[in-house]
């Protein structure tokens, strides 16, 4: 019986790596791997952090420059943008967060060497977001319903339904698009992520600006060159995860629903879907709240939130370069190098906050002149309100937002979700929703009550993760 046991235990072995061997991954994938257990935190940092910290810059830099072309067409098409945004960000977060949570559990069977494992998590992944484009494309006759259920207002819905209705095709796409990125920075391929965004980048505005500039149009055309731009991503998408040799590689063989392959990944990546959905449905609110001092006022915050977009997304970059390394050394069970990572990121991102908080802060008038004039006429009103509000979101927001990104790289690296979901949820519903509501309530301070939210909501934010963090190196000091 002893030598039936041993002898099954041996097949199960051998079994296993035949499984692992069966797939590969390429010299560069392995040698990154081995830098990443093993080389400078310092210089791994930045070079993972720094070609996404360049990426989310470029992306928010798309955020903006609509902004200006919609500036261009009219004040109301820049707060319908604003507006209708994060209602596709609210939407576009349950790819987002399944992307986020899903690749860490990739990273941490590369991380572990298991490639049989990381072959089925990447197919699987791009399976069950292939069925989420498709309900959200059945949507898309029902745009204008859709934005009466957000409050959106009926001005900002004749203005946007067009441009909201085109735009969830590009959400479909960017569900692909995220889940592509996610793999490709757990493997390390900061540049090629880079690269292909200044592609996306130069379709997009070129687009962007003839059809604004040259053919006059409006607002609805503008979200027909995201959706072309975007394909350009899935467009390489495609090249790159199709090569069948690879354990990264895309295969509709390798989908599996089954609990040990898609269990592990929904734990971790519900907590992050419901966060990100919580998160940007406060938005929403925030905006419908905003409206009481008129549309332009949600405008002013929008291009506030984009202005200082610059830093965060920075910032962001380098959480979600150091989220991937802290879980692939917690896969290959090197807690102590998981949380020194933490540290480090924590002072690369206050130093990007305290640089982003001072030029900001010394071109603040002109930056707002950009997005204030129409057709050469400036709007003082318009600037003016986006000064009063970028001048408090600032104080609250570069700084204390690079800490709170540096928790969220460490509790997503741990897998610590639901600890993500509390903060972010606090964030809206607990720090900005109730103050706002208390300002307009309690005090007759107008449009400046929103910057003052901002400012008050990002500064506890942040009290909070830390505390947070701090809590969860405790515990994980204790385990090691």
């Amino acid at each position: 019986m002893g030598l039936w046991k041993a002898e099954q235990s041996v097949t199960y072995t051998e079994k296993r790596k035949r499984m692992k061997s069966k797939f590969t991954v390429s010299k560069k994938d392995e040698n990154f791997r081995e830098f990443a257990l093993n080389g400078s935190l310092w210089l791994l940092l930045l070079q993972v952090g720094l070609p996404l910290a360049l990426y989310q810059c470029l992306g928010m830099a798309f955020k903006i420059l609509d902004s200006m072309m919609a500036s261009h067409i009219s004040a109301d098409s820049v707060s319908a943008v604003s507006y209708l945004s994060q209602i596709n960000h609210m939407i576009s977060a349950v790819g987002g967060g399944l992307a986020i949570g899903s690749s860490l559990q990739v990273s941490q069977a590369y991380g572990a060497g298991d490639y049989k494992l990381v072959k089925k998590r990447v197919s699987s992944l791009f399976g069950i977001c292939g069925i989420l484009g498709i309900i959200l494309l059945c949507l898309m006759p029902f745009s204008s319903v859709m934005l009466r259920l957000a409050r959106t207002p009926e001005n900002l819905i004749a203005i946007g339904s067009r441009y909201f209705a085109i735009e969830l095709l590009g959400i479909v796409i960017s569900f692909l698009n995220n889940v592509y990125i996610a793999i490709e920075r757990a493997r390390g391929n900061s540049r090629r992520i880079l690269c292909l965004n200044f592609a996306v980048i130069a379709v997009k505005l070129g687009l962007t600006a003839y059809f604004v500039y040259i053919m006059h149009s409006d607002i609805t055309m503008i979200a027909v060159a995201t959706v072309v731009s975007q394909s350009i991503m899935l467009g390489a998408g495609i090249y790159h995860m199709t090569r069948k040799d690879s354990a990264f590689a895309f295969s509709f063989k390798d989908i599996s629903f089954r609990r040990e392959i898609m269990g592990p990944m929904l734990h971790i990546s519900f907590p992050v879907m419901v966060e990100k959905v919580a998160f940007s449905f406060g938005k929403v609110v925030v905006n419908f709240m905003s409206s009481r001092y008129g549309s332009l006022t949600v405008g002013a915050l929008g291009i506030s939130n984009n202005i200082n977009g610059f830093t965060t997304s920075a910032q962001n970059g380098f959480q979600e370069g150091c989220a991937s390394i802290i879980s692939q050394n917690l896969g290959n069970g090197n807690r102590k190098r998981a949380i020194e990572a933490f540290w480090k990121v924590i002072c690369i991102n206050v130093f990007i906050g305290a640089v982003g908080l001072t030029l900001t802060m010394t071109f603040l008038r002109s930056i707002s002149l950009l997005f204030a004039t129409s057709e050469g006429v400036v709007n003082t009103e318009f600037q003016e309100m986006i000064i009063a509000i970028n001048r408090y979101e600032l104080i609250g927001g570069c700084i204390p937002l690079g800490v709170l990104s540096s928790c969220m790289a460490l509790l997503f690296g741990l897998g610590r979700t639901k600890l993500t979901l509390l903060i972010n949820f606090s964030r809206v519903f607990v720090f900005r929703i109730p103050v706002l509501w208390a300002l307009q309530t309690f005090t007759d301070l107008g449009t400046v009550s929103v910057g003052i939210t901002m400012m008050v909501s990002n500064i506890l934010v942040a009290v909070m993760a830390l505390t947070v963090a701090l809590l969860v190196i405790r515990s994980e000091n204790k385990k090691m």
